[in-house]
């Protein structure tokens, strides 16, 4: 997501209803199907409908989908771990090299492995 506040519709218009409003900018969604300049996506709570193109951002971003995570310094497992990440924490992508990514949260920066992330399409 571009912005701080997005409107999820039931439809590929603004005619249509407003089903969700986000509020967490770069929260990552999966986009499955388009009309015109809408795009109609589904997030990592699988709730879905259509969101207008200015609205998404091609910034990579992801969730983490188990309890804990851990963040290394490189990566491999036997670097130093930084931090612990708990389950629905957002972090921005800097790159991905095999099953690991180069992952920021907050004041953190670090890798991680990529199989508890949700959002890496």
């Amino acid at each position: 997501m571009r912005y701080d506040k997005v409107n999820l519709r039931q439809g590929p218009g603004k005619d249509y209803p407003i089903k969700i409003f986000y509020k967490k900018k770069f929260l990552p969604v999966q986009i499955i199907d388009k009309s015109d300049n809408f795009r109609k996506i589904i997030d990592h709570e699988n709730n879905s409908g259509w969101i207008h193109v200015s609205q998404l951002t091609k910034k990579k971003a992801a969730i983490v989908t188990s309890n804990e995570l851990i963040m290394f310094k490189s990566n491999t497992i036997y670097s130093n771990p930084i931090v612990i990440l708990k389950k629905g924490r957002l972090v921005k992508i800097d790159k991905c090299k095999l099953s690991w990514c180069r992952v920021r949260s907050e004041d953190f920066k670090g890798w991680v492995k990529n199989d508890d992330l949700w959002g890496l399409f």
